[in-house]
């Protein structure tokens, strides 16, 4: 079997044969659309296990001619399709995987030569009269059959995977990349004999400036999905239905791996971690596990103006407005907060809200993540504030509500600049980042509706917890007691009876004038009523 050309679809079997297999094979409706034509260069871009290389094997299996897929095809949905036979197993595919071959070539600098001429030795086998061993020039090897070779008429299908790595593993190699980029223009731009070149990796195109280094290429990334956003991982359908298989908790699932939400208010969740999470016995972060995660320790320890009020914002629950179009789409030209911001987004660390234009923290596995990465990096006021928030937690369910609020004023001067107090809605930002602690057993709710207003933040205990349900309300430049009394005046402890029968009452109000916070907790219980 060859290693580039027509490489079989026993890859695309392997990912049937898993325990769990999700059917993606609908989003070759999109690439037949674009066959041969000027849309025919796509570069999907998304984090590490988000199933890239499984679509990329996918498209390989459907269009290579060199095997017969019409049986791992049967019964999925590709199969509906009006062209479905049409392009079935049509094209002579050449599949690089840029990660084996930097690898195999030993030297970034080597790269394209590699690819050339590992290629052309395989061309040259399978069509001996169009393609001499002797060449060196890919583009013309593959112009040479596309023009003379009558037994192919339909071009070539590139699938290039890991295409970025490049710009991941050789990041100083600046010359080496530019030379990379020069090749794949090259064999792509204006080239008849392409057919379709789908290139899947974890950062979109490189740019210089504000242009792409690849422009004939459409993307479709974490920023901005289009069309492939219901590839991008696995859909709210998808989940619910294999809960419902491995009897898993929908609300649980949802807690530890939604938040990537896109157009029409599309849920995507990462599909290697609830993969991972229906075969566990307890949901859990499974990031660790990935080369990308040291990258986030780095990138957040990075001295930028305005990165750690964001992420104490973020890990407070609260989003971030930046602007992605400044990032350079690599890992070593980061020059601002929101650079730093726009990667740990293609990473998968933070979701990106298109309307708003801003970014959070998506999910429970996440936020798990982070707090892993703060505790173990270089930020000690983020460190101290981290282990404030575990007596935090502690002291409220203990209803020692003096030392809740001395530990607020403590996480208070561990985060806060001099001005990040300066209105209710950071109060709220600073308040959930101390109880952070309480993510690890409770739901966060922002805003519980009563029907006679909103409760300004509700942990809801998990259902395997002994813990009580705690309904905070916060005051500025006011009192305890008017937080109590609005808590009482509004009916959430009714509203929320069903879910526990132990409520605590959590009243904090912040003194502008003094710079301290007070706190006055009460129990609620249906005996009580």
């Amino acid at each position: 079997m060859n290693d580039y050309l027509n490489t079989g679809n026993e890859s695309f079997q392997r990912a049937l044969r898993a325990r769990i297999y999700v059917d993606k094979t609908g989003m070759i409706e999109y690439t037949n659309s674009v066959l041969g034509t000027d849309d025919a260069f796509i570069c999907v871009s998304r984090p590490r296990r988000f199933g890239k290389s499984m679509a990329a094997n996918m498209l390989a299996a459907y269009y290579d001619r060199s095997c017969d897929s019409s049986t791992l095809f049967c019964g999925r949905k590709a199969e509906k399709l009006p062209d479905f036979k049409t392009h079935l197993n049509q094209y002579d595919v050449i599949f690089l995987n840029i990660q084996q071959i930097l690898s195999a070539a030993g030297n970034a600098d080597l790269v394209p030569q590699f690819i050339q001429s590992a290629v052309i030795h395989e061309l040259h086998n399978a069509y001996p009269e169009s393609v001499s061993a002797d060449d060196s020039y890919l583009p013309s090897a593959l112009a040479s059959i596309y023009k003379k070779d009558t037994r192919l008429h339909k071009g070539f299908v590139f699938i290039v995977d890991e295409w970025d790595c490049m710009f991941r593993e050789a990041k100083d190699h600046t010359n080496a990349q530019k030379h990379y980029l020069d090749f794949l223009k090259d064999l792509f731009k204006d080239r008849t004999y392409v057919a379709l070149a789908y290139m899947t990796g974890i950062l979109p195109i490189k740019k210089y400036g504000s242009h792409s280094a690849l422009n004939i290429f459409s993307e479709f990334s974490m920023t901005d999905p289009s069309v492939f956003a219901e590839y991008t991982g696995f859909t709210e359908e998808e989940v619910i239905s294999l809960c419902s298989t491995y009897e898993k908790d929908f609300d649980e699932v949802r807690q530890w791996y939604d938040g990537y939400r896109f157009a029409e208010n599309l849920h995507i969740y990462n599909p290697k971690s609830v993969v991972d999470g229906m075969k566990s016995r307890k949901l859990k972060s499974f990031w660790t596990k990935t080369e990308t995660y040291e990258a986030l320790q780095l990138y957040i320890d990075l001295d930028m103006d305005g990165l750690k009020q964001a992420l104490i914002g973020m890990l407070g629950g609260n989003s971030c407005a930046i602007d992605v179009r400044t990032f350079q789409n690599d890992m070593t030209s980061l020059k601002s907060r929101d650079d730093i911001l726009t990667l740990l987004v293609h990473l998968g660390y933070l979701a990106y809200d298109e309307i708003s234009e801003s970014v959070s923290i998506p999910n429970e596995e996440i936020r798990e993540e982070f707090m892993r990465a703060v505790r173990t990096g270089g930020r000690p006021e983020l460190i101290r504030a981290i282990q404030l928030s575990d007596h935090l937690l502690q002291a409220a369910v203990q209803m020692n509500s003096s030392e809740v609020g001395r530990i607020l004023e403590d996480v208070h001067r561990s985060i806060a600049s001099p001005d990040f107090y300066n209105n209710e809605q950071a109060l709220r930002s600073t308040i959930r980042f101390a109880f952070l602690s309480s993510m690890d057993e409770f739901v966060t709710i922002q805003e519980l509706p009563s029907g006679n207003g909103y409760a300004d933040i509700v942990f809801l205990p998990f259902k395997h917890s002994d813990k009580p349900i705690l309904v905070v309300e916060l005051k500025w430049d006011k009192s305890t007691a008017d937080a109590i009394e609005q808590i009482k005046r509004r009916q959430y402890p009714e509203i929320l009876q069903a879910h526990g029968s132990d409520i605590l009452l959590i009243g904090i109000n912040y003194s502008k004038r003094s710079k301290k916070h007070t706190c006055i907790i009460e129990r609620h219980t249906k005996s009580a009523e």
